[in-house]
């Protein structure tokens, strides 16, 4: 998305400890995405629940939110979850579901459908299949930015997190 390598991707999990803040410009349109740790079940006072507060506080302060899933892996119950959460949220969620590559690859991320949050869009984050046209569906989500009361000028860019599940390919899909 950013389209430079912003994020450190490893694959194991847990890795990203700590949002990513990466600016870019979309369509013309200064946006800040945000990589964050992954939602993961745990208790408060673990790293692994300090890494999910982190990263469901970059969701109230996100304009949209991209919730990626591993479309090889199938729908989690971890999933359903979080989907369940995000549903709730007021802010608009752009569901993702990654390492689509291959011929069989699309045809996996129709399971996400039943996470309840409208049309996976389908994209092999590693290999930039589907980017461009995810960029075209974030254009259309994004609210107009609004400007700095008084001057005219832009305000602040508009804020896009990337949340799923450790290991999903968030941070391989920022820096694509």
């Amino acid at each position: 998305l950013v389209g430079r390598r912003e994020a450190i991707v490893d694959d194991r999990p847990g890795v990203t400890r700590d949002r990513k803040e990466a600016p870019a410009r979309l369509g013309g349109r200064e946006v800040v995405f945000v990589d964050t740790a992954g939602l993961e079940e745990a208790p408060p006072e673990t790293i692994s629940g300090r890494m999910c507060a982190s990263s469901e506080a970059a969701i109230r302060e996100a304009d949209l939110v991209l919730f990626v899933v591993d479309a090889r892996a199938g729908v989690t119950p971890a999933d359903r979850a979080f989907a369940d959460l995000l549903r709730r949220l007021p802010v608009p969620v752009l569901l993702v579901a990654n390492k689509t590559e291959g011929r069989q690859g699309a045809a996996a991320a129709l399971e996400a459908w039943e996470l309840g949050l409208g049309e996976p869009h389908a994209v092999s984050a590693e290999h930039g299949e589907g980017v461009s046209a995810l960029i075209g569906e974030i254009l259309a989500l994004l609210p107009e930015p609004a400007e700095e009361e008084g001057t005219g000028e832009p305000g602040r860019p508009l804020r896009l997190a990337i949340i799923g599940r450790p290991n999903v390919g968030k941070s391989t899909l920022l820096n694509a």
